[in-house]
């Protein structure tokens, strides 16, 4: 942006000079995802138990006034550590996205001036292969490891773990200039606070998990609050706020209000003025207040101009803030929402560019209840016509892994990848209007998530029936393969397929379901194109879609064109393991489950391998265990299940064997298992009962 407008009032000149400061100075940046800006005590909230925040904002400054860019994680912290707008370095969503190689970091500065750089993060968004982690020595993301990703979860750790690596890292380098980055995740939806939180704050989990983020960040705060560190500069921020109902947003992600848009940012340390700033701070502006903190001078940015400056300087002009809202156009096909802040004189103006454009007055209406847009067209074509032509629908977009879609579309933002991407939107597609769709998309996840087929079922019915989208369909089949309703998914997936609403995805899904159906030559069909495409997830597919026709030799060197990309691919590895015992190469199929599994702890398939490859190798024992890794893991995976009550009966386990049977002889699928599950039964019968 260049156009700003005069503040309002003289500034202070927080910092005396970058000269003045500890050139040594530690640096702890800690961001708390979807924390509202109006969530802690310090903000005034008098029902929030935020002592350590609030303590923190006491004896530093806060910024009343300091907004986000982006409403989802991934690109805004991506604003963060690069102190550039979204559209300049390039990530726009939570996936599909990575951060350019050439672009420096807040981390790969401080590294070049000597620091130790530590990152702990709380949850997938941010994993290491998007590309903040650059510049950092330890970037702790062992979130995203040992989970299966058929699983409806996003991959997260609690604060208390993250807090907790980050202090050990920061108290085994005492005595060298320090910068670490915490994130801590907890507030995000679903609110499931521990206790004693959850029953402090039955009536409000989202204050209850604020309060335990608040609590876990105590080991990493106090040292510095009472003194028992050496200086350092602590930034406190929030990614993005959080809906909680406002202008009827459940979470956050589709609007730009202030409830997901404005967000707390507390600075504490050595030279930084005590009190309340009401200028507009913004995320860019983390990069460059840093930076002169420690008397460092700011990298060019390959062919990009910096837009922030410093919160520790003194500057009358008060900047405009761009900020955009991409996730619901990305993935869902709805309009792109971008928008711009301005000061106007004394009051602060917010412009939001849609089919159905807002003008809101926020000193005047901070809770956005009036649009203005009647009384500022002139304004609002002026601030309009300044938004950056490099910030146009749509943005470049890479490909979106199947594990990435499966850890994410627990926050409803699976990618329609492979679909074609709208240019033009009309009312029909603004979110304003698509709220209740947004609702419902919530409703089915919070459903799946909680177990709740039945209800998930009606809901992704309804999705498809009220606006037919490729993320309905993902959705619809993914509730109805697990109901186990295998027929009627194939029938979506042929409609989205041929109606142009399947995405890359279920596309990939329909060639694996094809494909277990013995369904094998339409199943390559579907599959070979993605395949002949690069995507790698359709290659391993294949690659299964040929095994399960009993073209081995085939599969494996599809297998092997998939390792000559990415070695360490799990999944390539897995299916590896399958083809070997298909083929009887027992030690093969033992050692390629096992580099799996080295990679990826947590998939299920791969255990069961490993199972039925170290049986058939005399090893009983290392069998039953893993069999049960892997029902451990996925209760649902049926052959496991199935292959540990029959050998752990055989082989003298029959406390083991009588768990394993009740379930499989109870819940197997009739209509695959009917002749296994009168056989558990039977042998149910012949098992010696009490303890053995």
């Amino acid at each position: 942006m260049t156009r700003s407008a005069k503040a309002a009032g003289a500034l202070l000149v927080l910092l005396a000079s970058p000269a003045a400061a500890a050139p040594r100075l530690d640096v702890l940046l800690v961001t708390i995802d979807t924390l509202r800006a109006d969530a802690p005590g310090f903000a005034g909230n008098r029902r929030a138990a935020t002592p350590n925040l609030d303590g923190l904002a006491a004896g530093g400054r806060v910024f009343t006034a300091a907004h986000a860019h982006n409403v989802v994680t991934l690109p805004s912290h991506a604003n963060i550590l690069t102190g550039l707008y979204p559209y300049q370095h390039g990530i726009r969503d939570n996936s599909g996205f990575r951060l350019p190689a050439t672009l420096p970091t807040l981390a790969t500065v401080l590294r070049q001036a000597g620091y130790a750089t530590g990152a702990f993060v709380g949850a997938y968004p941010l994993d290491s292969r998007y590309g903040l982690d650059r510049g950092f020595q330890v970037y702790d993301d062992r979130t995203t490891q040992g989970a299966d990703e058929t699983q409806f979860v996003l991959a997260e750790r609690p604060g208390n773990e993250v807090v907790a690596a980050a202090l050990a890292w920061w108290q085994a380098r005492r005595g060298k200039p320090r910068f670490a980055w915490v994130h801590l995740y907890d507030p995000h939806a679903r609110y499931a606070p521990p206790e004693p939180w959850a029953t402090r704050f039955k009536s409000d989990p989202y204050a209850g998990e604020v309060a335990a983020t608040d609590a876990f960040l105590a080991p990493l705060l106090r040292p510095h609050l009472e003194g028992r560190e050496p200086p350092c500069l602590v930034i406190v921020t929030s990614d993005h706020g959080e809906g909680l109902g406002d202008h009827g947003e459940a979470t956050h992600g589709l609007f730009a209000y202030e409830a997901t848009l404005k967000v707390p940012l507390v600075l504490w340390g050595p030279g930084v003025a005590r009190g309340r700033d009401g200028r507009a701070a913004r995320h860019v502006d983390i990069f460059p207040t840093v930076l002169g903190a420690l008397g460092l001078p700011a990298p060019a940015a390959p062919g990009q101009a910096r837009p922030g400056r410093s919160l520790l300087a003194g500057w009358k002009d008060e900047p405009d803030t761009y900020f955009e809202a991409l996730s619901a156009a990305l993935n869902r096909g709805w309009a792109p929402l971008r928008g711009v802040l301005r000061r106007a004189g004394p009051r602060a103006l917010k412009f939001i560019a849609l089919p159905l454009p807002e003008v809101y007055d926020l000193t005047a209406d901070a809770a956005e209840k009036e649009n203005r847009l009647d009384q500022e067209r002139r304004a609002a074509r002026a601030a309009f016509d300044l938004l950056p032509t490099e910030s146009q629908w749509p943005p470049p977009r890479g490909a979106v892994s199947a594990e990435e879609e499966a850890r994410l579309r627990t926050l409803g933002y699976i990618a329609a990848s492979g679909s074609a991407a709208r240019t033009s939107f009309g009312p029909e597609d603004d979110p304003k209007n698509l709220v209740a769709l947004d609702r419902k998309i919530h409703q089915l996840i919070d459903a799946y998530s909680l177990g709740d087929l039945p209800r998930a079922l009606q809901h992704a019915r309804e999705l498809v029936a009220t606006r037919p989208m490729p993320l309905g369909y993902d959705l619809l089949v993914n509730c109805l393969l697990e109901a186990e309703r295998e027929s009627e998914a194939l029938a979506v997936m042929e409609k989205a397929r041929a109606t142009g609403k399947a995405s890359d995805s279920l596309r990939r899904q329909l060639g694996l379901t094809l494909a277990g159906a013995g369904r094998t030559a339409e199943a390559i069909a579907v599959l070979q194109p993605l395949a002949d495409a690069g995507d790698l997830d359709a290659l391993n597919a294949l690659a299964v879609a040929h095994s399960e026709a009993g073209r081995q030799r085939e599969a494996y060197e599809t297998l092997q064109r998939v390792l000559a990309i990415d070695a360490e691919n799990p999944k390539a590895w897995e299916s590896i393991g399958l083809v070997e015992l298909r083929l009887g190469h027992w030690p093969q199929a033992r050692d390629a489950s096992r580099k799996a599994l080295a990679r990826r702890a947590g998939l299920a398939q791969a255990w069961n391998n490993l199972g039925v490859a170290l049986f058939q190798l005399g090893d009983v024992k290392g069998a039953l265990e893993a069999w049960g890794e892997a029902v451990e893991r996925r209760p649902d995976l049926w052959d496991a299940l199935w292959n540990l009550g029959l050998q752990a009966a055989k082989h003298g386990r029959p406390d083991l064997a009588r768990l394993a049977l009740a379930r499989f002889a109870a819940d197997a699928p009739a209509a695959k298992y009917a002749e296994d599950r009168a056989r558990a039964r039977t042998l149910l019968e012949g098992l010696p009962k009490g303890p053995g």
